[in-house]
Order: structure tokens, then C-alpha cells, then sequence
């Protein structure tokens, strides 16, 4: 997604996020662990989801979904809603901390976890990152370390429910000790990559891996 391309509402939020980047707006300089703090430093609970996307919320129907996975695999896949269910299935409950500062406990999730998806597809040995893509055109990455982590899901349902499209419906990434922005909605295309390369918002000021307990909320550049 251009520059160009992007829409008014986009536009005045990439700008503003730009800045809160450039200021190190929500940067508290406090220290906190997994272990030692369920709450990252900088965040606030909310018990409501609050909604963020780049302007537009892509409609979905489970009929139309496909996920793509490719590159440095032995097992490239194109898995349409049926397969994708057919697959093993698990359920999770994690918090998730978004960086415009506030988190959510207890969330369950149930889909594809990924740990699962790495057994399906076999990444080879210079595999290092993923690129993930959505169905607007958002991209983000991820070092292949934290999309395999334990507890991430790729995710189709949410508290017993199927995900809403202002969720991120019909399937979305959970990596639940990132920041949410790293968390893809409406999950479209995963690219394994020998090099870590900036996704959307990496390229507008955020970082490239995003610890909430180490407030790597912005770029180090």
C-alpha cells in the first residue's frame, strides 16, 4: 500500500502515529517483566475491545477466505475455510496490550495455533522472519522466533464466537506478547523471509519487534 493509495482517514492517522513515534509519546522509562508484572509499563486495562484499523475493515465471508502460505517453505500452502478447519485445533486464553496503551486480559481464542502451521509447512533452515499480509493490504512482520511462539494462534473465533470483521473476522494472528499492531487482522498471506524486512507500520516510526514490557513502542532510528 502506497502513500498514494492511502485514505484521508489513513493518512491523518499515519501522520499522527508518526509523530507520536517521533516524540516517544507513552514511553514511561519504567522496567517490567512477564514474570514479575502481568501489566506491561505504559498500559492501562480497559474491559470493552477497542477497534483500530487503518480506515477501512475489509467484509470477508468465510466462502471467499484463503491464507497463502509461501516462500521459505518445503510445504507452500493455499488454505480455503474448510481445509483450514480441518486442520488441529486449539483453544488459548492470553491478555493482549495494544501500544496506543491499553491491554485486555483474559481473552480465549480457538484456531490454528501456530506451532501447527510450522509442522504443516516446514520452514527451511534459512527461514529467520514471516511477513504477514491482509486482505487491506496491511503488512507486518515478525522475527519466525515469536510467530512460533508457545501461545500464538492464528485465530477464527473469540470468547466462543466467531471474530467479528471489526476484530479482524474471519481470521486474524495473535501473538500475545507483542503489541497488538503486530497481531494482523483479516490474515490474508504469510511470507516466510530470510531477512526481517519492515512492515507498514515499521516503516512509519514503529519497531521492527515490539516488546510491550520492554516499551519497544517506536523505531530505535
Amino acid at each position: 500500500m502506497s502513500d498514494e493509495e492511502l485514505s484521508p482517514e489513513l493518512t491523518k492517522l499515519t501522520v499522527t502515529k508518526q509523530r507520536w513515534a517521533a516524540e516517544g509519546k507513552f514511553l514511561t522509562g519504567r522496567v517490567a517483566r512477564p514474570d514479575s508484572d502481568r501489566l506491561p509499563p505504559g498500559q492501562h486495562l480497559v474491559k470493552n475491545w477497542p477497534v483500530l484499523d487503518l480506515g477501512q475493515q475489509p467484509h470477508i465471508s468465510q466462502s471467499q477466505w484463503t491464507l497463502e502460505v509461501a516462500g521459505l517453505v518445503a510445504a507452500p500452502q493455499s488454505l480455503a475455510w474448510q481445509a483450514f478447519q480441518n486442520l488441529p485445533q486449539s483453544e488459548m486464553r492470553s491478555d493482549i496490550h495494544c501500544v496506543t496503551t491499553w491491554s485486555r486480559y483474559d481473552n480465549d481464542w480457538t484456531g490454528l495455533a501456530t506451532r501447527d502451521l510450522l509442522a504443516l509447512v516446514s520452514p527451511t533452515g534459512a527461514a529467520n522472519a514471516v511477513m504477514l499480509t491482509s486482505y487491506d493490504g496491511y503488512t507486518t512482520n515478525l522475527l519466525l522466533a515469536d510467530f512460533a511462539a508457545e501461545d500464538a494462534i492464528i485465530a477464527h473465533s473469540w470468547d466462543g464466537k466467531p471474530l467479528s470483521t471489526e476484530h479482524g473476522g474471519p481470521v486474524r494472528l495473535v501473538v500475545p506478547h507483542l503489541y497488538f499492531w503486530k497481531s494482523a487482522k483479516w490474515l490474508k498471506r504469510i511470507d516466510f523471509l530470510a531477512v526481517d524486512s519492515a512492515g507498514f507500520w515499521e516503516k512509519n516510526g514503529y519497531h521492527m519487534r515490539g516488546d510491550p514490557w520492554a516499551e519497544e513502542r517506536y523505531s530505535e532510528d
